[in-house]
């Protein structure tokens, strides 16, 4: 069935523009919340502080979500997919995705640093707020899957027949919520976009959200914490290594603006990524996994 006549049968909340905004407010509201709380870690590292800071405001996105789900009975379903009850929510998928965001992340910037488009030097390795940052930035990354990933994805899988529009749908929502940021280039967001449909093959088909949290917060802190280059076009104050900016230049595998992310070659890897999981997820006879089944 067209999923365009499907949905007309279908109640208002099920409608894919009344869910993108739906999602859209549980991510703006619950920043506001997280900014509300004012969860500023005990440090004495001010660099780091307030990177921890700035990625754990996210925890009112965890806080609001998870109390629009609990307490609406449309959505407590979709409360299966975040705990212990998906199949596939484990520490093993907790451990391979967080392999997976660094080795596709690392590869990308290794890309970076053969063809000169960056140069590193190291600045201080401080393990207290070296893990403190990391579970921050797992805070920050989750809360993004738990909206998109979780909560969208899981309602389209409702609304809509077809697995593709939820894969398809909620990414194009999550790379939608990055044009603000600084740097914005059509290949950053076409990145973002492409990220999102891997980050859907791994729930769709491994019935693991925590595998997609983890890659996602392994693939930002790598880039941004351990070798200080934008995560999505942000620079955080805290990082185990500094770029040299002046030396950073333009090419197929480093934007200035944005990133590795902004680059051609991030988006070749994150599409033979996808390709990968998708054909495991078929060849293992897998079946799209849906909390409404």
């Amino acid at each position: 069935m067209n999923p365009m006549k499907e949905s007309i049968k279908k109640s208002l909340s099920d409608n894919i523009l009344v869910l993108y905004f739906l999602s859209a407010l549980l991510i703006i509201l619950g920043q506001f919340l997280g900014m509300l709380l004012g969860i500023f870690p005990f440090m004495t590292d001010t660099e780091a502080a307030v990177t921890a800071a700035m990625y754990l405001s996210f925890i009112g996105i965890w806080t609001l979500t998870l109390l629009y789900l609990r307490f609406t009975k449309k959505n407590r379903p979709i409360l299966q997919a975040v705990g212990r009850n998906a199949a596939g929510n484990n520490w093993k998928n907790l451990l391979l995705g967080t392999a997976l965001g660094f080795g596709l992340n690392g590869i990308c910037i290794l890309a970076a640093w053969i063809n000169k488009d960056i140069s590193l030097y190291y600045d201080s390795f401080r393990p207290v707020s070296f893990v403190i940052i990391f579970i921050a930035v797992f805070v920050q990354s989750s809360a993004e899957e738990l909206v998109c990933r979780g909560f969208l994805y899981q309602r389209l899988r409702r609304s809509y027949q077809n697995p593709a529009v939820a894969i398809i749908g909620n990414s194009m929502l999550f790379a939608l919520l990055h044009l603000t940021n600084e740097g914005v280039t059509i290949l950053s967001v076409l990145n973002i976009f492409i990220v999102g449909i891997l980050f859907s093959f791994i729930v769709c088909y491994m019935d693991s959200l925590w595998c997609a949290m983890a890659m996602h917060a392994s693939w930002n802190f790598t880039q941004n914490i351990l070798f200080g280059l934008p995560n999505s076009g942000i620079v955080s104050p805290y990082s185990v290594f500094r770029l040299d900016t002046a030396a950073a230049r333009d090419s197929f595998a480093y934007n200035v603006g944005f990133g590795i992310e902004g680059t051609l070659f991030a988006d070749m890897v994150l599409v033979l990524a996808c390709i990968c999981m998708y054909l495991w997820g078929r060849k293992t006879g897998r079946k799209p996994v849906s909390v409404w089944n």
